[in-house]
Protein backbone atom coordinates (compact mmCIF):
# COMPACT_ATOMS: atom_id res chain seq x y z
CA UNK A 1 0.00 0.00 0.00
CA UNK A 2 2.78 2.40 -0.10
CA UNK A 3 2.49 3.11 -3.71
CA UNK A 4 0.99 6.29 -3.86
CA UNK A 5 3.92 7.30 -1.46
CA UNK A 6 6.63 6.44 -3.56
CA UNK A 7 7.61 9.78 -4.80
CA UNK A 8 9.10 13.32 -4.48
CA UNK A 9 7.48 15.61 -2.60
CA UNK A 10 8.05 18.83 -0.92
CA UNK A 11 6.59 19.84 2.21
CA UNK A 12 6.35 23.66 3.46
CA UNK A 13 6.32 22.68 7.16
CA UNK A 14 7.11 20.26 9.97
CA UNK A 15 3.30 19.51 9.98
CA UNK A 16 2.97 18.59 6.46
CA UNK A 17 6.10 16.23 6.90
CA UNK A 18 4.78 14.76 9.93
CA UNK A 19 1.03 14.54 8.11
CA UNK A 20 2.94 12.95 5.20
CA UNK A 21 4.51 10.27 8.31
CA UNK A 22 0.79 10.25 9.27
CA UNK A 23 -0.41 8.81 6.02
CA UNK A 24 2.32 6.25 5.54
CA UNK A 25 2.05 4.71 8.76
CA UNK A 26 -2.16 4.94 8.32
CA UNK A 27 -1.82 2.69 5.15
CA UNK A 28 0.76 0.14 6.64
CA UNK A 29 -1.37 -3.21 6.43
CA UNK A 30 1.99 -5.50 7.25
CA UNK A 31 6.09 -5.09 8.40
CA UNK A 32 8.25 -2.45 6.50
CA UNK A 33 11.61 -1.11 7.22
CA UNK A 34 11.98 2.39 6.45
CA UNK A 35 15.25 3.69 6.42
CA UNK A 36 15.67 7.22 6.79
CA UNK A 37 18.57 9.84 6.09
CA UNK A 38 19.10 12.98 5.66
CA UNK A 39 21.12 15.73 7.76
CA UNK A 40 20.83 17.03 11.11
CA UNK A 41 17.54 19.14 11.52
CA UNK A 42 15.89 17.83 7.94
CA UNK A 43 12.53 16.30 9.66
CA UNK A 44 13.89 12.61 10.28
CA UNK A 45 12.44 12.29 13.82
CA UNK A 46 9.75 14.76 12.48
CA UNK A 47 8.67 12.44 9.84
CA UNK A 48 9.21 9.34 12.25
CA UNK A 49 6.63 11.29 14.55
CA UNK A 50 3.98 10.76 11.75
CA UNK A 51 4.27 7.38 11.08
CA UNK A 52 4.29 5.78 14.56
CA UNK A 53 1.50 8.16 15.40
CA UNK A 54 -0.17 6.69 11.79
CA UNK A 55 0.29 3.66 13.47
CA UNK A 56 -1.27 4.23 16.31
CA UNK A 57 0.57 6.00 18.92
CA UNK A 58 -2.13 8.46 20.47
CA UNK A 59 0.17 11.22 21.20
CA UNK A 60 3.28 12.57 19.23
CA UNK A 61 5.10 14.35 22.38
CA UNK A 62 4.82 10.40 23.75
CA UNK A 63 7.68 9.57 20.57
CA UNK A 64 10.80 11.01 21.44
CA UNK A 65 14.30 10.50 19.10
CA UNK A 66 15.98 7.31 20.68
CA UNK A 67 19.26 9.30 20.32
CA UNK A 68 20.58 8.53 24.12
CA UNK A 69 18.66 4.87 24.36
CA UNK A 70 19.20 3.99 20.42
CA UNK A 71 16.44 2.18 19.89
CA UNK A 72 12.71 2.68 21.48
CA UNK A 73 9.81 0.02 20.79
CA UNK A 74 5.70 0.76 20.61
CA UNK A 75 3.42 -1.98 20.98
CA UNK A 76 0.78 -0.61 18.37
CA UNK A 77 -1.31 -1.85 15.58
CA UNK A 78 1.88 -3.28 14.16
CA UNK A 79 4.89 -3.53 16.75
CA UNK A 80 7.30 -0.30 15.84
CA UNK A 81 10.74 -0.05 16.81
CA UNK A 82 12.11 3.08 16.28
CA UNK A 83 16.19 3.26 16.22
CA UNK A 84 18.61 6.48 15.77
CA UNK A 85 22.26 5.64 14.71
CA UNK A 86 23.50 9.17 15.14
CA UNK A 87 25.49 8.84 18.34
CA UNK A 88 27.22 5.27 16.71
CA UNK A 89 30.88 6.22 15.62
CA UNK A 90 31.91 2.66 14.54
CA UNK A 91 30.56 -0.21 12.47
CA UNK A 92 31.21 -2.57 15.49
CA UNK A 93 29.11 -0.43 17.58
CA UNK A 94 25.77 -1.67 15.14
CA UNK A 95 26.51 -5.00 16.18
CA UNK A 96 25.83 -4.48 20.14
CA UNK A 97 22.29 -3.36 19.03
CA UNK A 98 20.96 -6.59 17.73
CA UNK A 99 19.51 -4.89 14.26
CA UNK A 100 19.56 -8.08 12.56
CA UNK A 101 17.43 -9.61 14.69
CA UNK A 102 14.93 -6.56 15.23
CA UNK A 103 15.15 -6.70 11.05
CA UNK A 104 13.74 -10.15 11.50
CA UNK A 105 10.56 -9.24 13.29
CA UNK A 106 7.41 -8.77 12.08
CA UNK A 107 7.59 -5.03 12.47
CA UNK A 108 7.25 -1.79 11.35
CA UNK A 109 10.91 -0.74 12.08
CA UNK A 110 11.98 3.15 11.36
CA UNK A 111 15.98 4.14 11.50
CA UNK A 112 17.37 7.02 11.71
CA UNK A 113 20.62 8.05 10.24
CA UNK A 114 20.56 4.93 7.76
CA UNK A 115 23.29 5.98 5.95
CA UNK A 116 25.72 4.20 9.24
CA UNK A 117 24.55 1.16 8.15
CA UNK A 118 25.99 1.09 5.32
CA UNK A 119 24.59 -1.53 2.04
CA UNK A 120 23.21 -3.97 5.24
CA UNK A 121 19.34 -3.88 5.63
CA UNK A 122 18.51 -2.20 2.06
CA UNK A 123 17.20 -5.15 0.78
CA UNK A 124 13.38 -4.98 0.04
CA UNK A 125 13.40 -1.62 2.59
CA UNK A 126 11.93 1.84 1.66
CA UNK A 127 14.65 4.50 1.91
CA UNK A 128 13.10 7.53 3.07
CA UNK A 129 15.64 10.71 1.58
CA UNK A 130 15.32 14.16 3.13
CA UNK A 131 16.69 17.56 1.88
CA UNK A 132 16.27 21.18 3.85
CA UNK A 133 15.25 23.56 1.50
CA UNK A 134 15.16 26.71 3.79
CA UNK A 135 12.28 28.31 5.49
CA UNK A 136 10.63 24.49 6.49
CA UNK A 137 10.32 23.10 3.69
CA UNK A 138 11.74 19.76 2.76
CA UNK A 139 12.58 17.45 -0.27
CA UNK A 140 11.50 14.05 0.56
CA UNK A 141 12.31 11.21 -1.52
CA UNK A 142 10.50 8.09 -0.79
CA UNK A 143 11.62 5.32 -2.64
CA UNK A 144 12.45 0.93 -2.55
CA UNK A 145 16.12 1.28 -1.25
CA UNK A 146 18.87 -0.24 -4.26
CA UNK A 147 21.68 -2.17 -2.69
Amino acid sequence: MLEPFLASTVTQSRQETFELGYRIGESLEQPAVFLLEGDLGTGKTVFAKGLICGLGQANADDVTSPSFTLINEYPLRLKVFHIDLYRLDKPEDLRSLDLEEILREEAVVVVEWAEKLGKQARAGAICVKMEDLGDDRRRIEIQPCRA
